[in-house]
């Protein structure tokens, strides 16, 4: 065979061979897919493909992260980035197949196992700008005046924890109405707060308009209202909120006004997607531009700033007219994560008061991923704590047990105290702890925590609290007086569970 044939074949079986670089899926794309809750995962993803290799961008809308490797093969591919979660660090790793003008991706959920089917296709001009805008600085630090709102911590019901994005106009009004109907409104619960996903698309004039799941949120607002309740709602100061909903960048002042038009008394205002923006020195200033967007309508808005704890949130969340400021990550309904949130809100207390209070999250229970006696410690700490009590739960189909828990009457009085005073960490080892916040009129509250996993009987000195006894105690869960205590106290708590009592001299 001659030199110029061995070519020339060569030259056919490769044309007639799959080609290991059948597509170049070098550029932007902008990818979506239903999570199970019901949320929709919004990514845009930056490759670079030379060869086989494959780098690039992965982009939430809180976050970018690099591609630490990745491989194209014909018409599949593969990559993994790797994040953090505190003080752990995790492989993501994500596989696909180029489908002609598209991409088909499977991609992983950071907490869960179930992966996300996406579809990805080339990102428009206006979507790049959108994801990475340009950078609009933040305004020269001042005082934004305090709106004089939650003198004590506020108490409602907020959409995501159970509802995620499965949440619309008709559920709010479901559960406002239940809200009247079980007792939650009278035992303070006040606020019927939409979380992420309610958000359109805005007009021409730049004003943000609800989606197809909200068709008339000013009639939404009057309905609530005519429950004796207040509504909520959410945002971000970034382009796109956490489940990849339009946010408030540039549009501050445009939206707190449109807020206040929709009769609006609760504003949940997420960092997610600023954080590709800004820096967390940063952070000061965004937060306070939306504070005085708000301070400028004239209406009372109860302020909720939610950036994790980052940027020491505590020492300026007062100053930009925040009313809570959340002191962690995301909770989830379990012991351990609930737990941990408790264990980081040491040394938090100097800053909480009247107005202005720490926030480690919201209320899990009623969910089920707790036990009875797990939730009651949820509860009786969130008291100590003064934090905000804001129910997760389907508040229309929720039990008795349930119930008993959240509008516990002298449970919720430690939370609503008059002193506004938040409670701290007096004792801790590996099996209990115990808590302690001051109360009008000299009393104490104080909540002994089993720690561990099977029941014990717990055991606290006065002087060890920094008490003078003798002590009259109350058990606020059972409604029981126990008499005068002289030195201390103790009671037995199922595993998991807390004693909470009140002592006054």
């Amino acid at each position: 065979m001659t030199k110029v044939l061995r070519r020339s074949l060569i030259v056919m079986l490769l044309a007639a061979a799959p080609s290991a670089f059948a597509a170049d899926v070098t550029g932007d794309w902008t990818a979506t897919g239903q999570r199970s809750n019901g949320s929709t995962m919004q990514l845009m993803f930056r490759f670079k493909q030379e060869g086989t290799r494959l780098t690039g961008i992965v982009s939430a809308p809180s976050f970018d992260l690099a591609i630490v490797s990745g491989q194209v093969t014909g018409n599949d591919f593969s990559f993994s980035v790797q994040v953090t979660f505190g003080e752990r660090s995790r492989t993501l790793s994500y596989s696909g197949t180029i489908a002609g003008d598209t991409l088909e991706i499977s991609a992983p959920q950071p907490r869960s196992n179930v992966p996300v089917h996406l579809t990805a296709r080339r990102a428009t001009a206006a979507e790049v700008a959108a994801n990475w805008p340009e950078r609009i600085p933040p305004p020269a630090l001042h005082p934004v005046p305090a709106n004089g709102l939650a003198r004590t911590p506020p108490m409602g019901w907020n959409s995501w924890n159970h509802f995620a994005g499965k949440i619309d106009d008709k559920t709010v009004r479901e559960i406002a109405d239940a809200m009247v109907r079980n007792g939650m409104k009278d035992a303070g619960y006040i606020y019927v707060n939409i979380d992420d996903t309610w958000q359109g698309t805005r007009d021409a004039q730049g004003n943000i308009r609800p989606n197809e799941k909200f068709p008339d949120m000013k009639a939404l607002s009057d309905y609530v209202h005519s429950k004796g309740l207040k509504l909520g709602i959410y945002s971000g100061p970034g382009t796109r909120t956490c489940a990849g909903f339009e946010g408030s960048y540039g549009h501050e002042t445009q939206d707190a006004r449109t807020y206040a038009s929709w009769g609006i008394d609760y504003l949940k205002y997420d960092w997610c997607s600023a954080g590709k923006i800004y820096q967390d020195a940063d952070m000061q200033g965004v937060y306070q531009k939306m504070g005085d967007a708000l301070h400028g309508t004239g209406r009372p808005i109860v302020y909720s700033l939610c950036q994790y704890g980052r940027d020491a949130v505590w020492e300026w969340g007062a100053a930009v007219s925040g009313n809570l400021w959340r002191t962690t990550g995301d909770i989830s309904d379990n012991w351990d994560s609930m737990i941990g949130i408790l264990m980081h809100q040491t040394g938090l207390e100097q800053w909480a008061g009247s107005g202005h209070w720490n926030d480690p999250d919201m209320l899990e229970i009623g969910n089920g991923g707790m036990s009875a006696d797990e939730y009651r410690t949820h509860m009786s700490l969130w008291c100590i704590l003064a934090a905000p009590l804001l129910a997760g739960n389907d508040l229309r189909d929720v039990s008795r047990e349930t119930l008993d828990i959240l509008e516990n009457r002298e449970v919720v009085a430690v939370d609503q105290d008059s002193l506004g005073q938040q409670g701290h960490r007096m004792v801790l080892d590996s099996a209990h702890g115990v808590w302690v916040k001051p109360l009008a009129g000299g009393a104490h509250a104080v909540a002994l925590v089993n720690l561990s996993d099977a029941p014990a009987t717990l055991a606290v000195h006065w002087k060890d609290l920094g008490l003078n006894g003798p002590m009259h105690v109350r058990d606020l869960w059972s409604h029981t007086d126990l008499g005068v205590q002289a030195d201390g106290f103790s009671g037995k708590a199922p595993a998991h569970g807390t004693v909470l009592i009140k002592v006054a001299p």
